[in-house]
C-alpha cells in the first residue's frame, strides 16, 4: 500500500502560498457522508491553517458523487478560484462502483481542461467502509487536507499564470 505508515497530510506551511486572498468553492457528496464530513473538516481546517477565512470559503452540497460534477461546473462560476470536489465511492456487488468512479473522474478532469478554474479531485474509491475511514482522518491521514493544500497551490498557479498573460482554459 503507497501510503502505508506514510501520513500525507503533514504539510510544511513554509513552502505552501497564503490562502487569505483566494476564494475557495467546496462542493461536498451527501453520501457516505461520515467520510465526506471528515474530507470536508480536513479541507476547511488546512485552508484556515493557511490564511483562509471562513468568508473567503463556499460550501455546496450534492446528492452523490456524480452529482459533484454539475455542482463544481456551477461552483466555478460563483466567483472563486479554485473548487474542491469531496466525495466516497465505495466498492459494492455490482459493477454501479466502477461506472460512478470513471464518470466523476472523467467529469473532473473535463472541468479542468474546459474552465480556467481548477477542480482538485478529492473523491475517495475505496474497496470497503475501513480504507475511507482510514483516509478520512485515520491512519493515512485525511485526503481532504491534501486536496486543500494542491487547491491552494493550484489557486497560486492560476494567479500567476494569468499575471503573466498565460491563458489556462478555452
Amino acid at each position: 500500500m503507497a501510503t502505508e505508515n506514510k501520513n500525507l497530510s503533514n504539510y510544511d506551511k513554509a513552502t505552501i502560498p497564503n490562502a487569505k486572498n483566494f476564494r475557495f468553492g467546496i462542493v461536498v457528496s451527501e453520501w457516505n457522508d461520515t467520510i465526506t464530513e471528515g474530507l470536508y473538516n480536513g479541507a476547511v481546517d488546512a485552508l484556515k491553517d493557511c490564511g483562509a477565512s471562513d468568508e473567503r470559503i463556499t460550501r455546496w452540497n450534492v446528492p452523490g458523487s456524480y452529482e459533484l460534477i454539475y455542482g463544481c461546473k456551477k461552483m466555478q462560476s460563483n466567483n472563486v478560484d479554485v473548487v474542491i470536489a469531496i466525495g466516497s465511492v465505495i466498492q459494492g456487488e455490482t459493477k454501479h462502483f466502477d461506472f460512478v468512479c470513471d464518470g466523476v473522474t472523467q467529469g473532473i478532469k473535463d472541468l479542468n481542461v474546459l474552465s480556467d478554474i481548477p477542480v482538485i479531485f478529492c473523491v475517495l474509491t475505496d474497496n470497503n467502509m475501513q480504507q475511507s475511514i482510514d483516509r478520512s482522518g485515520g491512519k493515512h491521514g485525511n485526503k481532504g487536507t491534501e486536496a486543500a493544500i494542491s487547491a491552494i497551490k493550484m489557486a497560486q498557479l492560476r494567479k500567476d499564470c494569468r499575471g503573466h498573460g498565460i491563458s489556462i482554459g478555452y
